[in-house]
């Protein structure tokens, strides 16, 4: 899954409804709404402030026991 946020608390996600890939946006925790396309989404958030979050675990580690 991919994300992306801002500074500003807002936050995208691709998510699948209904057999459809959309992209949710919410601000501050609060549902905003689903967008088809990335110019949909520019109109609730700058683009430019957006970064993507990555996950650095490898998959299939555990985490070490102390």
């Amino acid at each position: 899954m991919r994300r992306w946020v801002s500074a500003e608390g807002h936050e995208v996600d691709s998510v699948v409804i209904e057999g459809r890939c959309l992209l949710r946006v919410r601000h501050l925790g609060y549902h905003v709404g689903f967008c088809a396309t990335v110019e949909e989404v520019a109109a609730h958030v700058d683009l430019a402030d957006l970064v993507e979050v990555v996950d650095l675990r490898r998959p299939g580690r555990r985490r070490a026991r102390r």
